[in-house]
């Protein structure tokens, strides 16, 4: 195994772990706020509880984010640092301010949440919230805003040496890929958080604890999963795929399996893609849908792969045809699950209602896989290239880290990753075990 086979290997699988811990505290922050936000109007101190609980949570999770996040920016400097060379005098910028307006925002506040809800007034505290949720999202802004730039390079000069630099920070934060990526994930974020906290509720139900607040937890993350999956498939997934099209079109035939051009292009449900012969195996299709998606026209001509050189195609087209397709499966499952769930808490029946109960007991882990399809299909899409159109993946690692030094530390990364994982669950368990009631008298049914 050669040491740019590793150091991609392990950059994916640092982020990938690292992932799974942002997308729960982003969606989180936007439901405590609104938790939060029932409390105050309505004077209920029910609310009050039910926010810090998650707010618990909350706390654990952005913990194992902020530890496991940290080796990641290490790695610009130690595996990629020609592409920190390259890029630096662009992606600097987004990156420091993600840690400078935005990580000190989330954290500084999250400890006033945590820890001054007695010492703080009840519209002080909702101030607090507020923040939490502010820094958390725009973090997620400026840390996607990087990665938009290496799909889609805006606002940037390049000089003889090959070195970007930024002209327009305007263009860098407005940049077309941005705004619909940046809102496809943080929707993607609220579909996570509104998962957990529904499966928590179902758990609670199944197991006749903590009525009340198994009823809150249910209703809250039924209706927020609702808009979210919904909100993932049009506007903000239709938008990102349009994108796809216009920017990276030989990545939306990888996408889609398309090896030849066609007018009237299908979208295939089910298929397996076979490289060597240039074909898609058991397809089956929708008629013409894929043109439709992509250009509003029922027989519009969509490129296939054979319309650009081998050399310009992903990688491995099989894992990033697999993992869109996945990603969209589940988001399919997802619509019908909490569409269900939705109509039954509409009819009153969901609380008693045990198949459903254990449907959305039992759906939390698909959203983090889910996520890290996505994430997959987005990264792998845009090989051969790390900025696209600029500098290839094979042009940025370190020329003098070597694979036994990449993989000794990938190694350590994975025991490392291994003992925080143990750790991470059972501080998780306890907060379930101790639930939201901290000693409270009194159970009532939720109205």
């Amino acid at each position: 195994m050669d040491a740019l086979t590793v150091d991609r290997f392990q950059f994916a699988f640092t982020i990938m772990f690292h992932y799974l811990f942002p997308q729960l505290t982003m969606g989180l922050a936007l439901l405590i706020l609104v938790v939060k936000t029932i409390a105050l109007f309505r004077g209920d101190e029910h609310y009050h509880h039910v926010a810090r609980f998650w707010a618990r949570i909350f706390g654990i999770n952005f913990a194992m984010g902020v530890v496991t996040g940290i080796p990641m920016e290490f790695q610009f400097g130690t595996n990629w640092a020609q592409f920190s060379e390259a890029a630096g005098g662009v992606i600097g910028q987004t990156l420091a301010m993600e840690g400078v307006f935005s990580f000190f925002l989330e954290s500084a506040f999250l400890g006033a949440f945590l820890f001054g809800e007695k010492r703080l007034s009840p519209r002080l505290h909702w101030l607090c919230a507020f923040l939490v949720f502010l820094g958390s999202w725009t973090s997620g802004y400026f840390i996607i805003a990087t990665n938009a730039w290496m799909q889609h390079p805006v606002g940037y000069t390049l000089n003889s040496s090959g070195q970007a630099s930024l002209v327009s920070l305007w263009a860098l934060l407005s940049n077309p890929w941005l705004i619909w990526q940046y809102l496809h994930t943080m929707t993607a974020a609220v579909l996570t958080a509104s998962a957990v906290m529904a499966a928590l509720g179902a758990f609670y139900l199944l197991t006749k604890r903590h009525q009340r607040y198994a009823q809150t937890f249910c209703r809250i993350g039924v209706i927020s999963g609702l808009v979210a999956s919904v909100a993932l498939i049009y506007p903000t997934g239709d938008a990102s795929g349009r994108n796809v099209a216009n920017y990276q079109p030989v990545t939306l035939a990888a996408m889609e399996g398309l090896f030849q051009t066609q007018a009237g292009a299908p979208i295939v449900l089910i298929g397996q893609p076979d490289v060597e012969q240039r074909r898609l195996d058991n397809p089956i299709e929708v008629p013409r849908a894929l043109s439709f998606l992509t250009y509003r026209r029922w027989k519009a001509e969509v490129k296939g792969l054979s319309a650009f050189p081998e050399s310009l195609w992903p990688d491995n087209i099989p894992l990033l045809y697999y993992s869109y397709h996945i990603m969209v499966g589940l988001g399919t499952i997802f619509v019908a699950v909490f569409l269900v769930a939705g109509y039954l808490l509409w009819r009153k029946r969901l609380y008693t209602y045990p198949p459903i109960l254990w449907a959305l007991m039992l759906q939390f882990p698909f959203p983090y896989i889910a996520t890290t399809a996505g994430w997959m299909t987005a990264e792998l899409g845009r090989q051969p290239w790390l900025v696209y159109g600029i500098m290839r993946t094979s042009e940025g690692r370190s020329i003098t880290v070597s694979a036994g030094n990449a993989l000794f530390t990938l190694i350590g990364f994975a025991g490392m990753y291994a003992v925080l994982s143990v750790l991470f669950l059972f501080l998780i368990y306890l907060e379930i075990q101790r639930g939201p009631e901290e000693g409270l008298q009194g159970d009532v049914q939720d109205d």
